[in-house]
């Protein structure tokens, strides 16, 4: 009996060993950051980021990494399944308002619900955007864009398919674009504790060229439209402080998803004219505050050097912005890439990618490593042990030997993003070449509006796809397809290959 005693008391405290060793884990999402908005990516940017150019200077900063997609919703179905969301049905939509149900189907083993396995407390913040089930009066489900889908919205009923039904004990956060949307209010949990009570008046909120993206929904009483992103910033502190003086023995998992830096750009009191950069520079500046604050926040309560930091986004910067701050401000939230969020050329998918990791990643160094957001599953699952599954995250590489210096080739044989209108959008990397399986950019339009003005001629209009060498070509400006048939032909067969075998993973 005593020896038996023994034993379940060594396995505990092994156990608890185990567990402590594992890192704790906070992944950073923003939403339309542009790879040139970041100092650290784009010296000539005219906003200061300190605390994201710290967090690079602590860590590892990727110079070739990429959203899964080039709009929101996908992009985060990818992240958080690590899988390709043009493999499943709807994979290219974007949800608004009561829009669902969840891409993420029952079953589907998520990037939470791994880490949960693994003894992680999990917890999201913020933005969802991947899909929910609203129900109606008598029980049946809305799932319809529109203000009139919210309207019909029951909402004293559990809400179905979000964050708790995916992995997360906690969540607070919206159902998609907390500033955009049909839907103004907040969801605790799987409720919406305060609903819409009536039409926004947007009247009230500011007149600017970064203001006009938010649609006349329903909102709230006392939703902060102007100061979302510190409301979200307070919850995660809340959770970090709470997690660290309760359970301070347990890893937890932490997804902290922004409302910066869409559209509209309505920076919080706090960061009105902090910049020289307009509205949508201090919009930026108060993302990377938040940035200062969660990293605070960890170091506060002493966990800053076992956790692991992710910080990124979700895909390239929004078009208005762009343009805009081009034109105001020398700015270039693309730069130096061609495209912007929606299409297929590197400006809308090529994004910032910086990984903290006191304990096992040098600070300081730089990875040009081909990388998805798709891998941080994969690579998670490495760090904690965990044997995934081969039905799971069917795109997903594990990226820990660059993140420890070790690599010496490439770890991902090739990459796929997908563009605005999903699988009709495709485009593959391998090496230097990147072949875009259509004509034009895949979902912004160039022909007329503000983006008119940043066409390219296109010497050879007529041929059905596009072929760019990035080694000498790496702003998109001369379409190979004629030239080289013989890469085209391999690019488009290992496409084919890779949506016919459903994974890209071995």
């Amino acid at each position: 009996m005593n020896c038996l005693l023994t034993f379940i008391i060594s396995l505990a405290l092994l156990c608890g060993t185990l567990a402590a060793d594992k890192p704790n884990i906070v992944i950073i999402l923003a939403d339309d950051l542009g790879y040139g908005d970041v100092r650290c990516y784009n010296t000539d940017s005219k906003v200061s980021t300190p605390n994201i150019d710290k967090l690079a200077s602590e860590g590892m900063r990727f110079t070739d990494a990429h959203s899964p997609a080039t709009v929101c919703t996908p992009s985060r179905y990818s992240l958080m399944t690590g899988q390709m969301a043009f493999r499943v049905p709807r994979g290219g939509t974007v949800f608004t308002g009561a829009g669902g149900p969840s891409l993420i189907s029952p079953g589907r083993l998520t990037l939470p619900a791994m880490l949960k396995q693994q003894g992680y407390a999990t917890a999201a913040i913020g933005k969802w955007h991947i899909g929910l089930t609203f129900r109606d009066s008598e029980g049946k489900p809305i799932h319809k864009d529109g203000i009139e889908a919210v309207r019909r919205t029951d909402f004293s009923r559990r809400i179905e398919g979000g964050p708790l039904d995916h992995g997360f004990d906690h969540f607070f956060g919206t159902a998609c674009c907390p500033t955009t949307d049909w839907l103004y209010a907040f969801i605790d949990g799987d409720r919406i504790p305060a609903p819409p009570m009536g039409p926004i008046d947007r009247s009230t909120l500011p007149k600017h060229p970064y203001a006009n993206d938010c649609r006349g929904g329903l909102i709230a009483p006392d939703y902060p439209m102007e100061e979302v992103d510190m409301l979200f910033l307070q919850k995660s502190r809340e959770f970090i402080t709470q997690h660290a003086s309760k359970s301070p023995k347990q890893p937890f998992f932490l997804y902290h998803a922004t409302q910066a830096v869409h559209l509209p750009s309505f920076p919080g009191k706090d960061f009105r004219g902090k910049t020289q950069a307009g509205p949508h520079g201090d919009f930026i500046a108060e993302f990377d505050h938040v940035v200062g604050e969660l990293m605070r926040e960890l170091e506060k309560s002493g966990l800053a050097d076992n956790t692991l930091v992710i910080l990124s986004s979700d895909n390239g910067p929004e078009t208005t912005a762009v343009v805009h701050m081009r034109a105001d401000h020398a700015h270039d939230g693309a730069k130096p890439w061609r495209g912007v969020k929606r299409d297929s050329w590197e400006g809308g998918h090529r994004v910032p990618f910086i990984v903290r990791w006191p304990a096992r990643v040098k600070g300081g160094t730089t990875s040009d490593q081909l990388t998805c957001l798709t891998d941080i599953m994969a690579t998670v699952a490495a760090i904690t042990g965990c044997e995934l599954p081969r039905d799971a995250a069917e795109d997903s590489f594990n990226l820990l030997a660059a993140l420890e210096g070790k690599a010496t080739a490439p770890i991902r044989p090739y990459l796929i993003t997908q563009a605005f209108s999903g699988s009709r959008t495709l485009s593959i990397r391998r090496g230097q070449w990147k072949y875009i399986h259509h004509r034009g950019s895949g979902g912004n339009n160039y022909e007329r509006g503000e983006m008119a003005s940043y066409a390219l001629a296109e010497a050879t209009p007529e041929v059905p796809a596009q072929l760019y060498d990035l080694a000498t070509d790496p702003g998109e400006t001369t379409n190979l397809y004629s030239r080289k048939p013989e890469i085209v032909r391999e690019l488009k067969a290992l496409l084919d290959l890779s949506k016919t075998a459903g994974r890209s993973r071995p």
